[in-house]
């Protein structure tokens, strides 16, 4: 999987951008643009994997696991009613979320993320912190709301899947479950996803098993000495002055547009 949101639709974290890459312009000399990485996604799945972009906001790449790969986890997407979801892993606990959010059967988890994700958007006053907290499973996905020009993120506990994420040289961000595709595009400026946290295009990252903690971005440097995008954890010592809303406001669709 591989999205892309241009610089301007969202504002990653400024942590993310390695202090080489922003002091010294040869940090991205041998990066490739953002074409380039999408050629190479496609290339290397060259019998089923498709992309989808949306005017010079946001692109998404999928393919499934190749079916070599067996301890891969796998992938899904869905689109429904201009909201798309990039989907990997799996949820343990599908059938009583399916039920609890009155879907059919047939659904699995990339269109409950989909449908989920609309009715919060536009009926339920559950907290995005909490939606997340009741997925159980190992699991990553990413949504783009091409109707709200609004995307977000999220990574599980529990370490199973991996997730990566980046600031390119033209300022855009990518996320990918493949390391290569981000150091690619992003030089230094990348790191490892977060688990257990939760990016909106708006209101940036959040940790969602512990939503009353601040995210501290942590230094990295790799084996050459270099600086590279941070590592972020939660902040045990440091906590949000508000409590997180528990109205519509605060939602996972919403969640940037609190008043």
């Amino acid at each position: 999987m591989l999205a892309i949101f241009k610089n301007g639709l969202v504002v990653p974290p400024q942590e993310l951008k390695s202090p080489a890459s922003s002091t010294h312009a040869p940090a991205f000399d041998n990066a490739k643009n953002l074409e380039e990485t999408l050629k190479d996604f496609l290339s290397s799945h060259s019998n089923n994997g498709f992309s989808l972009g949306f005017a010079d906001n946001a692109l998404l790449a999928y393919a499934p696991p190749q079916r070599s790969h067996i301890t891969a986890h796998q992938r899904m997407f869905c689109g429904v009613n201009d909201i798309y979801c990039v989907f990997t892993g799996s949820l343990r606990n599908l059938p009583t979320l399916i039920k609890q959010y009155g879907l059919s059967k047939g659904v699995n988890e990339a269109m409950f993320i989909v449908e989920a994700y609309r009715t919060l958007r536009d009926r339920s006053p559950y907290p995005a912190h909490q939606v997340l907290k009741d997925l159980d499973g190992s699991f990553g996905f990413v949504i783009y709301d091409d109707k709200a020009r609004t995307a977000f993120a999220a990574l599980g506990a529990d370490e199973v899947v991996k997730l990566y994420w980046g600031i390119a040289a033209n300022g855009s961000l990518m996320i990918s479950d493949d390391v290569n595709l981000v150091k690619a595009s992003c030089a230094k400026s990348f790191a490892p996803f977060p688990t257990g946290c939760m990016f909106h295009s708006e209101r940036g990252l959040m940790s969602f098993e512990h939503p009353m903690h601040k995210m501290k971005a942590m230094p990295r440097v790799d084996s050459e000495g270099v600086m590279c995008g941070s590592n972020f954890k939660v902040d045990a010592l440091s906590k949000i002055n508000s409590i997180p809303r528990v109205g519509s406001e605060a939602n996972w669709a919403t969640w940037g547009h609190q008043a």
